[in-house]
C-alpha cells in the first residue's frame, strides 16, 4: 500500500530472517529451560509471530518474515517472550531498532542485544499542542500573564490489553509548582480527538503600563510544560501510561504562541541499566525498502530500453542482461526484471533468450544449468509467483498431514531412537515419497501456461545444442521443476507459504529425506544409487529403482513441456487461499438478533468466502466469491476500532476486524483480487457503517442508498501477478544507480575489447561482452536514462526540503528521521533512494 506524497508513491516494505536468540536468562526454579517465541512489532502492534521453541535458553527460529507496511512507524521492534499456560506470557527482553537506522544493518547477519522491557518505555504516537500566552489585566488592576494549553488531538496510540481510552493530564512544572489539569477520557479510539484548553497563571513582573509583551529569561527557564497521556484502565492496577512531552517555555519566543505536533517520548524513571548480553541476544538480518515512485511516464525511457531485452541481438547486450551482469548476486536483479516482464507479459521471450544464450554457452550437457546465473535465478523467481497455486493444490495436503501426523521417518541407524523400529520408518517414508511422487507426476495439466511456455523453450534449446544426448531435453527441464521447484518446497515449505512457519526438528527431517527422493528420482540419473554419500539413503532408494518411476516422470516432463497450448486453466478443486482468526459483526440476518462481534475462524479459497465457530467444523455462513461487490476498508469511528475492513454483498455488507494493519491489508488485497472479474462490482462504496438508521459517512437514511465514495482502483483479476510495473522500474533504477561505478567498468571493457585483440584484462573478465558495440550503445542509453531519473529524484528532493516544517503532522518535534535527513541535505547534495 503507498502514500501519496505530491505526485509521488511511496513504498514501505520489509524482509527479516528470524534466526536465533542465545544466553537467554535462565528460568528461576528447578527446570531453568524456557519456551520462548520470538514477534515483530511495527512500534507496539505485532504483526507476526513464531512459533514457540520449547525447552531452550538458545532458541533457534529460522524464520523469514516479509510485509508490505501500510502506516507510518518509529521503531522495527523485536520481542522475546517466554510462554506460560497458567499465567500471561512474559517479556524477557526486546529489541527496538529506529526507522532511520534501518539501513545500517540492511541486508547482513547481526546480533543484538536484548533489551529490557519496561511499561514506561513502550510508547508510541504523537500529540497536536498549542500553547499561547496572554497579558490579562484582573478585576483589581493587577496586570498577569496566563498560558493558555490547547490539547487538540492524539493519533496512533498503543492499544493496551485490547483496548484504549485515552485521556491527557498536562502540568505546568517549576521550582515550586506542579499543577495538573486532565481531559475527558476518549473511549475507544487510539486516535482521540480532546480540543480542550487549560489555562496556568504565570507569575512575571512587569509593569502595567509596558504594553509590549515580553518573556524574561529567568522566568522562562524555570517553567515548563508536561503532558502525560494515560489510558482509563478499569483493573486494579491502575492507568497504563502512554506516553509524554515536556517542552521549556521559551518555546514561545517572542511571539508567545506555539503550535506543533510532537511524538510522545518515554518516561525516564530511572531504571538501572542492564549490562550488554546480561539478557541474551537475538540474531536477524534486516532488509527494509522504501521505494519513491514517481508518475509512469517518468519511467518511459529506461522501462522501453528493458522490455526490447528479448529481441537485441546478441541478448548479452541487453538492458536486461547487463543488470545482471553489475549486480552483486544475480538475485538482486531477478526478482524486479521477473515481476516487469510478467507484468507486460513478455516473460516467455525474454526467458527464452536469455537461456537460450546460456545453453550455447555449454559446454557439458550434465552441467546445464547447476550454476548461479541470471537465466535460473530468473527461472526460479517465475515458478514462485506463477507457481504458488499449483504448489498448494499438489503439495500442501499431504505436507500438512506429514506436519501433523509426526509419523517417525528416521532411516539413518545412527540416528534411530530407541522406541523407533526401522523397517516400519523405512515404510512409513517409503508411502510419503510415492504419494508425492504420484502426486507430482499426475499434476501435469495444472502446470501454469506460463511454466509450460518456458519449459517448451528450454527443451527446444537443449535438444538443439546437444542432439547427441537424448536426455538433454528431459534433464533441462527436470533441473527446475524438480530440483529447483518441488523439491526445495517440501525441504522448507514454509518459504513456499505451504506452512506457516518452519517445521519442528523431527518433521524437518522427514521432509529432508523426502525431498532428497524426489529430487533424485526426477534426475533421470543414470546411476540413481550413487547419487547418496549415505548407504542408508542408497538402500532406500533400491524401493524406486523401477523403470515405471522413470517413465512417469518422462511423461510428466513431455506434458509440461509440449508445444501443445491449453486454454486458461479453471482449477476446480477449491483452493485454499488463506485463513485465520478475526472478529466480526453479525450480519442482522436474524431481523431481531443482536449485531454483536464475535470471534470466528475464515476461510477463503477461490470458490467462496466462509466463517466457522472455530477451525475444523462447519461454515456458518458461506459468500460465494461471485457474491462479493467490493472489499474496502472500514472507517475506525464506525464502531470505534482499528484494523476494519468490509465484505459488500448484494444484500448487506460483513464488517471484520483484522488482528493487526499488516493482516488487514493482506485479507483486503486477496478478497480484492479473487472477485476483482465479478461482472457486479461496485464502482462506489460507503466508508462508513450504516448505523442508527443512517449511514455515518453521507448521513442518507436509506440502508440501500448507493455509495458516497469512490471505490479504490481494480487491481488484476491473477491472484499471482500483481504487479505495480512503476516500483519494478523504480527499483532497477536503483539497482543501476548503486552499481553505476560497474557500469562505466562494463564501458571502458567495451571500449579495450573494441581496439584490443589480446588476452582480456583481469578488471574486465567478469563480464560477459559478446559484442562490444551494441552492448556500449546499450550502456550508454541506460546510463543517460538513470542520470535523468537521478535528476528528478534529487529535484523533487529538494523541493520537498524547501516545503516541509519541523513539527507538523508528517514530521513531530522528536523525529529523529527528520533531523538525519536535514543533516543529509546539509552535508550531501546527492540523492540515492
Amino acid at each position: 500500500m503507498a502514500v501519496e506524497e505530491e505526485g509521488l508513491r511511496v513504498f514501505q516494505s520489509v524482509k527479516i530472517k528470524i534466526g536465533e536468540a542465545k544466553n537467554i536468562p535462565p528460568y528461576p526454579g528447578p527446570n531453568k529451560m524456557r519456551d520462548c517465541y520470538c514477534t515483530v512489532n511495527l512500534d507496539q502492534e505485532e504483526v507476526f509471530r513464531t512459533k514457540t521453541i520449547e525447552k531452550s535458553l538458545c532458541p533457534f527460529y529460522g524464520e523469514d518474515f516479509y510485509c508490505e507496511i501500510p502506516r507510518s512507524f518509529r521503531h522495527l521492534s523485536f520481542y522475546i517472550f517466554d510462554r506460560d499456560v497458567f499465567r500471561r506470557d512474559s517479556s524477557i527482553g526486546k529489541v527496538a531498532v529506529k526507522k532511520e537506522d534501518l539501513q545500517k544493518y540492511h541486508g547482513k547477519d547481526h546480533w543484538f542485544p536484548l533489551q529490557p522491557v519496561c511499561a514506561d518505555s513502550e510508547v508510541q504516537g504523537k500529540v497536536h499542542l498549542e500553547l499561547r500566552l496572554s497579558e490579562v489585566i484582573t478585576d483589581s488592576g493587577v496586570v498577569c500573564h496566563k498560558l493558555a494549553t490547547r490539547v487538540l488531538e492524539c493519533q496512533d496510540l498503543p492499544i493496551v490489553n485490547g483496548q484504549c481510552d485515552p485521556y491527557a493530564a498536562v502540568s505546568l512544572l517549576g521550582l515550586s509548582r506542579s499543577e495538573a489539569k486532565k481531559t475527558k477520557v476518549k473511549r475507544k479510539t487510539n486516535n482521540p480527538q480532546f480540543d480542550e484548553v487549560f489555562f496556568f497563571e504565570v507569575t512575571k513582573p512587569l509593569s502595567y503600563t509596558k504594553r509590549q509583551f515580553d518573556v524574561e529569561e529567568d522566568d522562562v527557564d524555570k517553567l515548563a510544560l508536561k503532558v502525560d497521556l494515560w489510558n482509563a484502565s478499569n483493573l486494579k492496577f491502575g492507568d497504563e501510561f502512554l506516553g509524554e512531552v515536556r517542552m521549556p517555555l521559551k518555546v514561545l519566543g517572542q511571539s508567545g504562541v506555539h503550535d506543533a505536533w510532537y511524538f510522545l517520548q518515554p518516561r525516564d524513571n530511572g531504571n538501572k541499566s542492564v549490562k550488554a548480553d546480561e539478557l541474551g541476544s537475538l540474531r536477524l538480518n534486516i532488509v527494509y525498502t522504501e521505494d519513491h515512485v514517481f508518475p509512469t511516464e517518468h519511467y518511459n525511457p529506461l522501462r522501453d530500453l528493458l522490455l526490447q531485452s528479448a529481441h537485441v541481438k546478441p541478448v548479452s547486450a541487453s538492458a536486461a542482461h547487463i543488470l545482471g551482469e553489475v549486480c552483486r548476486e544475480k538475485q538482486e536483479a531477478a526478482v524486479p526484471l521477473v515481476r516487469l516482464f510478467l507484468h507486460y507479459g513478455k516473460i516467455v521471450p525474454f526467458l527464452s533468450a536469455i537461456a537460450h544464450a546460456e545453453i550455447n554457452r555449454t559446454q557439458d550437457p550434465n552441467t546445464i544449468f547447476r550454476g548461479n546465473s541470471l537465466t535460473s535465478k530468473c527461472i526460479d523467481e517465475t515458478m514462485k509467483l506463477a507457481g504458488m497455486h499449483y504448489l498448494r493444490v499438489t503439495l500442501k495436503p499431504i505436507i500438512d498431514e506429514i506436519c501433523t501426523d509426526h509419523k517417525p521417518c528416521e532411516i539413518d541407524p545412527v540416528k534411530l531412537k530407541e522406541s523407533e523400529n526401522l523397517d516400519t520408518n523405512r515404510e512409513n517414508l517409503r508411502q510419503y515419497v510415492d504419494r508425492i511422487f504420484n502426486v507430482i507426476t499426475s499434476s501435469g495439466v495444472s502446470c501454469p501456461t506460463v511454466m509450460c511456455d518456458i519449459f517448451f523453450s528450454l527443451r527446444e534449446s537443449a535438444a538443439s545444442r546437444f542432439q547427441v544426448d537424448p536426455d538433454v531435453r528431459y534433464t533441462a527441464v527436470s533441473s527446475f521443476i524438480f530440483l529447483r521447484f518441488f523439491a526445495p518446497a517440501i525441504l522448507s515449505p514454509n518459504l513456499f507459504h505451504l506452512r506457516p512457519h518452519h517445521p519442528d526438528p523431527c518433521t524437518s527431517r522427514t521432509l529432508t529425506l523426502i525431498s532428497k527422493t524426489i529430487q533424485t528420482l526426477g534426475s533421470l540419473a543414470k546411476s540413481k544409487s550413487a547419487n547418496f554419500k549415505e548407504s542408508y539413503m542408497a538402500a532406500f532408494y533400491d524401493y524406486f529403482n523401477e523403470q515405471k518411476y522413470a517413465d512417469a516422470v518422462k511423461n510428466f516432463l513431455d506434458l509440461i513441456s509440449s508445444s501443445a497450448r491449453w486454454d486458461q486453466k479453471s482449477i476446480e478443486t477449491p483452493i485454499m487461499l488463506k485463513e485465520g482468526f478475526m472478529i466480526k459483526r453479525a450480519q442482522g440476518r436474524n431481523r431481531f438478533g443482536l449485531k454483536n462481534f464475535k470471534k470466528r475462524w475464515f476461510r477463503l479459497t477461490n470458490h467462496e468466502f466462509t466463517y466457522h465457530k472455530t477451525k475444523g467444523e462447519g461454515a456458518l455462513c458461506s459468500i460465494p466469491i461471485e457474491n462479493i461487490l467490493a472489499v474496502e476498508r472500514l472507517e475506525e469511528e464506525s464502531f470505534k476500532m482499528k484494523n476494519m475492513f468490509q465484505v459488500i454483498q448484494p444484500e448487506r455488507a460483513l464488517y471484520i476486524q483484522a488482528n493487526n494493519c499488516v493482516e488487514a491489508r493482506d485479507w483486503i488485497d486477496i478478497l480484492t483480487k479473487v472477485s476483482q472479474c465479478n461482472r457486479k462490482r461496485l464502482s462506489t462504496y460507503h466508508p462508513s457503517a450504516y448505523l442508527n438508521g443512517h449511514w455515518l459517512c453521507c448521513k442518507l437514511s436509506a440502508d440501500t442508498a448507493p455509495g458516497c465514495t469512490p471505490c479504490t482502483g481494480g487491481l488484476p483479476a491473477n491472484i499471482q501477478l500483481d504487479v505495480d510495473g512503476d516500483r519494478e522500474t523504480e527499483r532497477i533504477y536503483s539497482l543501476y544507480s548503486t552499481y553505476m561505478s560497474k557500469l562505466v567498468k562494463m564501458q571502458e571493457a567495451c571500449g579495450s575489447k573494441s581496439v584490443y585483440d589480446g588476452p582480456e584484462q583481469e578488471e574486465y573478465s567478469t563480464f560477459v561482452i559478446d559484442d562490444p558495440q551494441e552492448t556500449y550503445k546499450t550502456l550508454r542509453l541506460v546510463i543517460s536514462a538513470v542520470q535523468t531519473l537521478e535528476q528528478q529524484h534529487m529535484q523533487y528532493k529538494r523541493d520537498k526540503f524547501r516545503k516541509t516544517k519541523y513539527g507538523s503532522q508528517e514530521y513531530p518535534i522528536g523525529d529523529q528521521s527528520f533531523q538525519c535527513y536535514i543533516r543529509q541535505q546539509s552535508e550531501s547534495s546527492t540523492y540515492s533512494i
